[in-house]
């Protein structure tokens, strides 16, 4: 039972509204029954409307209008009959608006005029943001109409004529260009390309518009009336990879009538479809501008694009189509730790080689990275529409031998070494090398021709890029490969121009030094041109002229070179592969040095790599594993294995090492003979990698026989401390790894006779103090040495105060003159030393106390002259003062780091 404040919503209810008074308690009772009555009533009525209800399914269609009335009545709750006014109201108000009700396409047409609106209202602001937004939205839109086969509006036409003059007016405005903020200079300089390529798709709307603009929108009604031509059903349009539907045009031109015409193609001798320009330009647009897009069908574009080659006709058709090919397929591989699939590469290749011949064959059109803007969908010849004698073409053609170069690197680093698959895939590198030399060629023969002054500076750097490419394919190699590639170069392309840069085929084939020659030819190319911009490539140059003449054992020359260029002074400057090519070219003078037989020259080469504990790094040639000392971050081991070189680049990390402890072992193992038990002297080490080792080996409580290169060269230096020469040269050419090494047998000859006179020098270090004389004669026995030989090194030894003896050139012998010190005479010279050192250290001190002072009292006025003249003889002394105390710690800390300011300061 409802409250009497409240009533039930029903059909009898709202009929009888004179019942609803206010009541009292004794008209309460009477109307309960009067209530019931009104229920009954209610479901009578409920039961008649059931029946009509029934009666009216038969019908089809209600109106939606009743529907969406009789929803919200069903679902409303009881209210308070004292708002019953205000609802009556409302419901009558809106029934006295009705509804308008738009098709989908009206909403389209009013999302299309509301942006339209918007892009009007920016432009009164120069909100150019707003306009590149809703521009967008536009142009969104157009392609929902095209999709949908429904007709363009007028206003996107007039729009786009609004755009074009209100971006003229304001690029007109320099001041207020300049004005502008930055992200609203950087949205219209993005509206300017933007609309400049829309423009011209509807050049001809355009300007019709501009002709007659207040005629304008009934034209196009008209236009859009026309029927369009029924199609036949014999004439089917060819199906394609890529379907595009176009909209009705929207310019009333006579194009209404020429569709029937896209259903036909032309067919030229042997079947092949002859292509228009404009289609053509069209097309090559149309996949340039969806390059890059995530969506993108890749294998898709490089479809269309070979259709489109197929249909070029002239050359510029063909050159254009070709520089969009060859960038697509180098688009398939996204990412940069993953390479070209091989069949792709090679097809890259294939189509970059047919785009060079094409050029060589046609030199009034030149490839250049940077040219003035052109139309590109434009048909270009020499000499014909305004254009020279020379066509300029936007593309780069050394960019793609760059980075056909950085694919097939690539492709080796994630190859297997061992497999046969690496071996295959090397076998590539002479059509690489081919396509590296056509392309010098075409540079060359280009820049032969009386060039624009401007496009001929544009050429000469990619040739030099181009020669830079071809030194560093051969410059690492052995002469017989060199040859090999050579010679596979002319076969494939006997008729490829000749090189005024390089010597010919013949002569580097008829010369004994004949790819040395070639080498220093790329060379001395590289080195003509000095400015800041070929200073990367004069340096690799160089790198690469010292690293051959040391692969061939010419040590002097390579050496000259490398001190006489000074990089050891700013390479640190350079980038990192130019870094693991100094490293390279560091190891590969050391091993030169090695095979001449200059020991100590090939142990200060290798110092430096070895010294580090990063061998692998530091050439390129793999990925240490870390340690709780030397920690690499995850970073930093991947860019170390991107700039790893291919496996046949590498130098052989064991022979290195064998090569560098050999030569340690006969340095080092002296010097400990020479120090004994002079604490002072043991302070001196030479290699330090090698004393670690050979201190380990000593701990070692059981040697076994040797089985790698370190235990042989451990055990050898053992003997060679005992004087055991033969031992020692047995153990040392044992070895297995000298085999890599060309001349081995010559090589191990010398190495034999170092470690001869270096074992006689061990010998009289360690043996010295139980002589009072010893002859020639028997030393040269017992060495294997020649007697001038051993009087040789032991005037050596005596000349540099090694040792303590004398020669008797009448009897063939050594006298020993030997000053034993005595307990007392050795603290004395040790008390000597430490009072010295006490000495110069209270001068340095008094030295930066006296510097402080001066500072403090002279300020910034002419008394600090006066105080440099003062103190110039502590400044000389302190000049030469040793630079390892300087360094020391000690109480003074920061009283060093003072005067090493006050120095600088003064200076």
């Amino acid at each position: 039972m409802s409250s009497r404040f409240f009533r039930a919503i029903s059909d009898s209810e709202s009929e009888s509204s004179e019942e609803e008074e206010l009541l009292s308690d004794n008209e309460q009772k009477e109307v309960k029954p009067s209530t019931k009555s009104k229920a009954g009533r209610g479901s009578d009525d409920d039961d008649s409307e059931e029946d009509d209800s029934e009666e009216d399914e038969s019908e089809e269609d209600e109106d939606e209008e009743d529907e969406e009335e009789e929803a919200p009545q069903q679902a409303r709750k009881p209210m308070s009959r004292f708002m019953r006014d205000v609802d009556e109201s409302e419901s009558e108000s809106e029934e006295e608006a009705p509804k308008v009700i738009k098709s989908a396409k009206d909403k389209r047409l009013d999302e299309f005029q509301n942006s339209v609106h918007s892009i009007e209202n920016a432009q009164r602001i120069d909100d150019w943001m707003t306009i590149s937004k809703e521009f967008d939205t536009l142009l969104r839109l157009c392609d929902r109409q095209r999709t949908l086969n429904e007709s363009i509006p007028s206003s996107f036409v007039k729009c786009l004529a609004s755009l074009e003059t209100f971006l003229a007016e304001t690029l007109a405005n320099k001041e207020a260009t300049k004005k502008m903020k930055a992200p609203n200079a950087k949205s219209m300089n993005g509206m300017k390309s933007k609309l400049k390529k829309v423009v011209k798709d509807n050049e001809a709307a355009i300007q019709q518009y501009r002709e007659d603009p207040e005629g304008y929108d009934a034209k196009v009604q008209a236009a859009q009336s026309t029927p369009a031509v029924p199609e036949m059903p014999s004439l089917k349009p060819k199906k394609t990879d890529t379907v595009t539907s176009a909209a009705p045009v929207v310019a009333p031109s006579g194009e209404a009538a020429g569709g029937a015409g896209d259903d036909f193609q032309t067919v030229g001798p042997g079947g092949k479809v002859v292509m228009t320009a404009d289609a053509l330009f069209k097309g090559l647009a149309a996949v340039l501008e969806a390059r890059g897009r995530k969506s993108t069908d890749r294998g898709e574009q490089i479809s269309t694009l070979m259709k489109l080659y197929e249909g070029a006709q002239t050359p510029y058709q063909r050159i254009r189509v070709l520089l969009t090919l060859v960038a697509a397929r180098f688009d398939y591989s996204t990412l940069a730790s993953t390479h070209m699939p091989i069949d792709m590469w090679k097809q890259a290749r294939d189509e970059l080689t047919t785009l060079i011949k094409l050029l060589l064959e046609n030199l009034s059109y030149v490839v250049l990275e940077e040219t003035d803007d052109y139309d590109d969908q434009v048909e270009r010849k020499p000499n014909e529409n305004g254009e020279g004698e020379f066509v300029p073409v936007r593309g780069s053609v050394v960019s793609f031998i760059d980075r056909l170069e950085d694919e097939f690197t690539k492709s080796l680093q994630n190859t297997d070494p061992h497999a046969t698959e690496y071996v295959e895939r090397l076998c590539d590198e002479k059509l690489l090398y081919q396509t590296i030399v056509l392309g010098q060629g075409y540079f060359e023969t280009v820049l032969a021709q009386q060039l624009p002054e401007k496009m001929a500076l544009m050429v000469s750097e990619p040739l030099r890029r181009c020669v830079m490419r071809r030194l560093e394919h051969i410059y690492s190699k052995q002469d017989v490969i060199i040859l090999a590639l050579e010679t596979a170069n002319h076969e494939a392309q006997p008729d490829a121009p000749s090189s005024r840069i390089t010597p010919s085929f013949e002569e580097v084939r008829a010369r004994e030094d004949g790819p040395m020659h070639l080498v220093h030819a790329l060379c001395v190319y590289l080195y003509q041109r000095i400015d800041d911009t070929s200073e990367r490539q004069r340096t690799r140059a160089i790198l690469c002229h010292v690293y051959h003449h040391a692969l061939h054992a010419d040590y002097y020359v390579a050496r000259d070179r490398f001190l006489m260029s000074h990089l050891q002074e700013s390479i640190h400057l350079a980038d990192a592969e130019t870094q693991i090519l100094y490293n390279r070219v560091l190891v590969q003078l050391g091993l030169c040095a090695f095979r001449v037989g200059l020991i100590r020259e090939c142990h200060t080469a290798l110092q430096e790599i070895f010294a580090t504990g990063r061998v692998k790094e530091l050439l390129a040639q793999g990925v240490s594993k870390g340690n709780m000392y030397n920690a690499v971050s995850t970073e930093q081991e991947k860019f170390d294995r991107q700039r790893q070189l291919p496996f046949h680049m590498h130098i052989n990390l064991e022979l290195l090492e064998c090569v560098y402890l050999v030569a340690s072992m006969l340095l080092e193992v002296p010097n400990m003979a020479y120090a004994g038990t002079d604490m002072e002297l043991r302070k001196k080490v030479i290699s330090r990698p090698f004393r670690r080792m050979l201190d380990y080996t000593d701990r070692l409580v059981f040697t076994g026989p040797p089985e790698n290169t370190r235990d042989h060269i451990m055990q050898a230096s053992k003997a060679l401390q005992n004087g055991e020469w033969k031992t020692c040269v047995e153990l040392i050419q044992s070895i297995k790894i000298w085999k890599l090494l060309p001349q081995k047998d010559v090589i191990l000859e010398r190495l034999a006779r170092h470690i001869q006179e270096n074992g006689l020098r061990t010998y009289l270090f360690n043996f010295a103090s139980h002589y009072d004389a010893i002859s020639l004669e028997h030393l040269a026995t017992t060495f294997n040495l020649p007697e001038t030989t051993v009087r040789s090194i032991i005037s050596r030894m005596i000349w540099h105060d090694e040792l303590a003896a004398s020669l008797d050139p009448m009897h063939g012998v050594i006298v020993f003159r030997r000053m034993e010190l005595n307990r007392v005479q050795q603290l004395s010279l040790a008390l000597a030393d430490r009072a010295n050192a006490m000495l110069e250290q209270n001068e340095w001190l008094l030295d930066s106390k006296l510097d402080d002072h001066r500072s403090i009292h002279s300020g910034h006025g002419g008394d600090r002259q006066h105080a440099g003249d003062a103190t110039g003889d502590h400044d000389a002394g302190l000049g030469r003062r040793d630079g390892r105390r300087k360094g020391g710690r000690s109480r003074g800390g920061p009283r060093v780091q003072l005067q090493a300011q006050a120095l600088s300061q003064k200076v």
